[in-house]
């Protein structure tokens, strides 16, 4: 009977690490998402238009008005412009992923999901990876934009491509971490039209008062204090410095004399921060 016994629990599947399988888990989310993506062309066509035209409306319509280190260059604009335009759009991608999920939880797939042997989180990791990939091409696509509109790396100073593929690597962490809130908003309400609306209301302030279309020298000095703690306007200058683009503020606060490190720690915060908070709901929620 011993030998029987022994015979079976040989036999028997080891149980998978919890960190694999939630890897494992996740990735095949991720996979499920990026072929949804790619069934329905039209969500990445009309995610690609709205920052191409922000970044040829920003270029044409204020490039030679704005004033960027004394130089009203419509070309320095344009160099100036664009870490906030890259920025602006891993962020804006958030109200999708918002979208996204809150359409699953109408649908009632998310419960789906939870009742199969799935480790905790991997649904929304899943997701939010899947949407990372999708902002990674978007940029790819908006760089090439940029540099037919005017944009050049190196326009302030001397840099490299490890710096370059730097920004572009900050740029998708903060990216992710915001996708993370979106995650959040959508599942917190109940139709994927409310997730669009809430997941977009609060971006605007957070992407515009900051220093991304301008310098944040010409703001009151109470909303050039908010702006320069914004860990929005952090990536931004991060970029800047990395393409060696004009624009570079030379503010006292800390963000923006560490703003590669404000970067780091502002997005791994918000990812830590709203992870939790995701996962947390995802476990009550109810389509």
């Amino acid at each position: 009977m011993s030998a029987v016994t022994d015979a079976v629990r040989g036999a028997a599947p080891k149980p998978a690490h919890p960190l694999g399988q939630s890897v494992r888990d996740s990735l095949v989310i991720a996979k499920r998402n990026l072929i949804r993506m790619s069934r329905i062309p039209e969500m990445v066509i009309f995610g690609l238009i709205q920052p191409i035209m922000f970044v040829v409306l920003f270029t044409y319509v204020f490039g030679g008005s704005m004033q960027i280190g004394g130089s009203t260059s419509a070309t320095d604009y344009t160099n100036f412009l664009m870490a906030g335009i890259f920025a602006q759009t891993v962020t804006f991608a958030t109200a999708g992923a918002g979208a996204g999920i809150a359409d699953d939880m109408h649908k009632g797939l998310i419960d789906r999901f939870r009742s199969l042997p799935m480790a905790r989180g991997a649904v929304l990791t899943g997701r939010t990876l899947a949407d990372l990939v999708q902002t990674a091409l978007t940029l790819l696509v908006l760089a090439v934009v940029a540099l037919l509109v005017g944009w050049r790396v190196g326009s302030d100073g001397s840099t490299n491509a490890a710096r370059v593929l730097a920004a572009f690597g900050l740029l998708l962490l903060l990216g992710y971490a915001f996708t993370w809130i979106g995650a959040l908003i959508g599942l917190s309400v109940r139709t994927p039209e409310a997730a669009t609306s809430g997941g977009l209301i609060w971006l605007f302030p957070v992407t515009f008062i900051s220093n991304a279309f301008v310098d944040t020298g010409n703001m009151t000095p109470w909303l050039r204090h908010i702006a320069e703690w914004n860990p929005f306007s952090a990536t931004v200058q991060a970029c800047r410095v990395l393409f060696a683009n004009p624009g570079q503020s030379t503010s006292d606060a800390w963000p923006m004399q560490h703003p590669v490190w404000a970067s780091l720690i502002y997005s791994v915060l918000i990812v830590l921060i709203f992870r939790t908070l995701a996962v947390r709901k995802y476990r009550s929620a109810t389509a």
